[in-house]
């Protein structure tokens, strides 16, 4: 189930991004995220603040969280996307965490699919996203998504310093 995260969530997404930072660790994934610094328990409570946080759940057990907004980051202004639009076309998705203990079950594509569904719920038909340089596969997962890679941006990025994001977008 998608939904809305709620306070009761906060726990279970933290879990979520330290797992995901102890495969990055153990050299496992390449997400470019770095424990302590992002994504961290205040990052999903400031979006549950803002309510732009979102979990799926599996048998009531929160497997994946995902941000999504209209919020662009400045960098984004740098870009040269294909579609040139204004910004209250577009809907963003940040922080796409899927726990590593279900990795490869389908929920990725679970998650994409809300987003897609939700942008269009919200008269958006532009989507953007971003993601570390070097997470490749990331990059793959969205490309078979229909998302193409307009450039990457060299940053610094939610307290990571000089990171280079590659920026992907997509019609709908």
């Amino acid at each position: 189930m998608f939904r809305k995260a709620t306070a009761a969530d906060i726990d279970a997404i933290a879990a979520i991004y330290d797992r995901i930072h102890t495969a990055e660790e153990n050299g496992e994934n390449v997400t470019g995220w770095i424990r302590g610094i992002y994504p961290v328990r205040n990052t999903a409570l400031a979006a549950l603040e803002r309510g732009d946080l979102f979990v799926l759940t599996k048998e009531n057990r929160v497997i994946g969280s995902m941000v999504l907004n209209q919020r662009q980051d400045d960098f984004y202004a740098l870009a040269d996307w294909e579609y040139k639009v204004s910004a209250d076309q577009v809907m963003v998705m940040h922080t796409l965490a899927i726990d590593p203990l279900v990795k490869g079950q389908g929920f990725g594509r679970q998650m994409a699919a809300h987003y897609e569904q939700y942008a269009l719920e919200h008269g958006c038909r532009y989507l953007r996203i971003d993601t570390n340089i070097r997470n490749q596969a990331a990059r793959n997962f969205y490309a078979k998504l229909g998302y193409r890679e307009i450039g990457s941006q060299p940053c610094d990025f939610n307290g990571l310093l000089g990171v280079e994001l590659m920026l992907l977008e997509k019609k709908i």
